[in-house]
């Protein structure tokens, strides 16, 4: 089994950041590539970042690009999402996830049938 705890959300003006973090337990953390994804009220889940597990390759969707920049920490198993000139539309519950395949560096980052674990999630509301 893989647990992975969302921290960082809650709530900050437009033109703030905030510092998403994603602690991994379970198994061998650095073999995975990782992602982001959000949710609004009514909306599909998105995907917003991922990384692949040699964290060298970063994926970004085109409304985050140079805004939103993910990190990994292997010795940590902790992956991050810093998150810089926030706007409203960027609210939404916030969701990490691990691949479902270890050492993978092809396939589609982007869809969130890729990712077989997911966290609880966590809530960043942006107000104008």
């Amino acid at each position: 089994q893989v647990q992975l705890v969302e921290s960082g959300g809650g709530m900050v003006q437009a033109g703030g950041s905030l510092r998403l973090s994603c602690a991994a337990s379970g198994r061998t953390f650095s073999r995975y590539a990782m992602g982001w994804f959000r949710q609004a009220p009514g909306k599909e889940r998105e995907f917003v970042a991922a990384i692949t597990w040699y964290g060298t390759i970063t994926y970004y969707a085109d409304s985050v690009k140079g805004r939103f920049t993910i990190s990994r920490d292997n010795a940590k198993n902790t992956v991050y999402l810093q998150m810089n000139s926030l706007k409203p539309e960027d609210t939404a519950v916030y969701f990490c996830a691990a691949d479902s395949v270890s050492y993978s560096g092809s396939g589609d980052y982007t869809s969130p049938l890729r990712y077989a674990y997911w966290g609880q999630g966590t809530q960043v509301t942006v107000s104008s």
